[in-house]
């Protein structure tokens, strides 16, 4: 492993110990490179998540080591429950080579610090209560060369150096907008809103969506623009949530609080989804979806996970392509650093746009059609309806929405996925 200059100096500079982050410092620091994972609070810490995770996610725990047995506290699932139309679908995980055939389910208070330890134990040091604040950046050459921080409760002004910072500092990322990178105003954004209750429901093993979201308070029931989920964490609660699209009119004039109490109050009464059993307040966070920041790569600053709008916009899920481009991120970097000049150097780094684009571009392009498409309730309705009559197409949409094929030697549908994924435009 690479000596550190001092504390304060390494070779890369990774802003936030989320899963995005905490994945990035991970791989670099097992490759040898000298990393500082700075993270503004301290552990344990909450984040609004659905905390269900599907084998996409599973297959990056696996790659980091992570000790993923029941023993260790994590609940396994066997697939997807799906709720609409009238009709009550239960699909298992498809059966690939490519990922497990599970997913699981763990707090996200506690699962964000099991990444960031294990960071730490390959060689990352980790800086908590670290508030990152404006980048450092050479007149001359415009790129990015460290970090200013307050650090700890008396907030002590700090510097950080390192020719590579990586930009993992959520939806918000201050540091993207401080080196003028904008969101994209044309990219679908979500909203999701949960919170816990006691419930015999707890010990679940499918994760259930609700594809249909009726707001049934006004005088006339209306279809919302996104879906329900309900997962069991096997600890005597459920989490109980909303993922929501603001791809129609009702997006910005719904109070999405109150939309999901109203929704939990519609569910059967002996799942005690009712406000005496709600073990915390409702929480809401965005999605930033279908790369709504670019470039992921300019000037020494490399956007991963939230920072760079990862989020699948098929079905909401950030965690697995947030670990995943921090893994993507770590191989460029550590190519990089094994170059000998400057122009190599920054050659090798072009490459993490290109790369995000060809893994997850023409996949994104479809996912954002198709959010657009259920953005109108019509369609909406009809699909459920009818979708989910058909047991043989709802096994091609859970593949779809949950991007679970084969990339070699697939089935037929895992072909079929794979040749839109291809042929979309990788924007």
């Amino acid at each position: 492993m690479t000596e550190p200059l001092s504390d304060n100096t390494a070779d890369v500079i990774v802003v936030g110990a989320g899963p995005a982050g905490s994945t990035t410092a991970y791989h670099l620091a097992r490759s040898g490179l000298d990393v500082l994972l700075l993270e503004k609070t301290e552990f344990p810490r909450e984040k609004v998540c659905g905390d269900g995770l599907t084998p996409r996610a599973t297959k990056q725990l696996v790659a980091m080591g992570i000790d993923i047995s029941e023993e260790a506290g994590w609940l396994r699932n066997k697939g997807l429950r799906i709720i609409g139309g009238g009709v009550r679908l239960q699909l298992d995980w498809p059966d690939l080579a490519s990922f497990p055939d599970y997913g699981l389910v763990r707090k996200r208070d506690d699962f964000d610090e099991q990444l960031a330890r294990q960071a730490q134990k390959a060689g990352a040091r980790l800086y908590e209560r670290c508030n990152v604040g404006a980048p450092i950046v050479d007149d001359r050459t415009g790129r990015i060369t460290g970090v200013k921080a307050k650090l700890g409760e008396e907030k002590r002004e700090v510097t950080f150096h390192a020719p590579l910072v990586v930009a993992a500092d959520g939806n918000s990322t201050r540091l993207s907008l401080a080196m003028g990178l904008h969101r994209r105003e044309d990219r679908p954004m979500g909203v999701a809103v949960r919170t816990y209750f006691t419930s015999p429901r707890h010990d679940d093993d499918y994760l259930e969506s609700w594809l249909e979201l009726w707001d049934r308070r006004g005088p006339q029931d209306r279809l919302l623009p996104g879906y329900g989920w309900i997962f069991g964490m096997g600890d005597g609660t459920s989490n109980v949530g909303l993922g929501v699209l603001n791809t129609s009119d009702s997006f910005k004039e719904l109070d999405w609080r109150e939309v999901l109490k109203a929704w939990c109050a519609s569910m059967p009464e002996e799942w005690g989804y009712t406000p005496e059993n709600m073990t915390g307040p409702i929480r809401g966070a965005a999605l930033p979806m279908a790369f709504n920041r670019q470039p992921h790569y300019t000037r020494g600053l490399l956007l991963v996970g939230d920072a760079g709008g990862l989020v699948n916009p098929f079905n909401g899920e950030g965690i697995a392509y947030a670990m995943e481009s921090g893994q993507i991120a770590a191989e460029v970097i550590v190519q990089a650093h094994a170059r000998s000049t400057p122009a190599q150097r920054e050659a090798a780094l072009q490459r993490y746009p290109r790369v995000l684009k060809d893994t997850y571009g023409g996949y994104y392009t479809l996912g954002r059609a198709f959010v657009k498409l259920i953005g109108n309730p019509k369609i909406m309705q009809i699909a459920t309806q009818r979708g989910l009559t058909h047991p043989m197409l709802m096994k091609f949409t859970l593949k779809l929405l949950a991007n679970l094929t084969d990339p070699t030697g697939g089935d037929a549908m895992d072909r079929i996925i794979n040749g839109l994924s291809k042929v979309a435009p990788k924007a």
